[in-house]
């Protein structure tokens, strides 16, 4: 294990323990075994060690996401089973990094105060994958999106199920409800995904204009 490696566990241990407000370098420089000046040699402050366990948390996230989508379709999985079984795999491995600390919230908050560079990059990052997933699920199974949208519409409102699971439970706790309920949301979505066969055939029939009858002149006595 090298130098930064240590450092970066060292600093997530100690960010849950005692939350960011309350953390300090001594602290994480004293959990993984060097000086104080050996740990600077790495990371000039305790915000940028923050930003790095911010990054590589997202980073694992997205190796999960990955790794989740794929296996999903491998196994011939749905538009819904593919998106919802990656967007857990994600959500399951950002929690798991701070599972058990008591700071949940002022970790989730200082997140945005001290690496929102960093939220808006993977943000688009996640955005980007989804979209290439739409796609490519959408063209092997031959599938109409709803109401037209395109991939990239489609995959902003999967991305707002998360948010409103959010919103339903502070901190993503408990967490097996917050990825039960999102999980639903984003299959709900994907249900309006159908072949485009399908789709086709359950459109109404198109009615056709009525056609306007010229009015008939009415003869009398011979005039016309």
């Amino acid at each position: 294990m090298g130098p930064k490696t240590r450092i970066l566990d060292a600093t997530m241990l100690v960010f849950r323990r005692h939350g960011f407000r309350r953390s300090s370098i001594e602290q994480v420089a004293e959990a993984a075994g060097l000086t104080r000046q050996a740990l600077y040699h790495h990371f000039e402050s305790k915000e940028a060690l923050f930003r790095a366990v911010i990054e590589r948390v997202h980073e694992s996230a997205i190796a999960a996401e990955e790794t989740a989508v794929t296996e999903a379709e491998s196994a011939g999985g749905n538009l819904g089973d593919i998106l919802a079984a990656g967007m857990t795999a994600r959500m399951s491995t950002m929690i798991a990094s701070l599972d058990g600390s008591p700071h949940l919230e002022e970790l989730y908050s200082e997140h945005l105060v001290h690496a929102r560079d960093l939220y808006q990059t993977y943000a688009a990052r996640y955005a980007e994958r989804m979209i290439e997933t739409i796609l490519r699920v959408v063209r092997k199974q031959q599938l109409a999106l709803p109401q037209d949208l395109s991939p990239a519409e489609f995959a902003r409102l999967v991305e707002m199920s998360m948010y409103a699971a959010k919103s339903q439970y502070p901190a993503m706790q408990p967490s097996d409800a917050f990825l039960k309920d999102m999980a639903i949301m984003v299959r709900t979505l994907c249900a309006g995904a159908l072949p485009k066969s399908s789709s086709k055939s359950q459109q109404p029939p198109v009615k056709k204009a009525a056609t306007a009858r010229k009015p008939t002149r009415r003869t009398t006595g011979g005039q016309s």
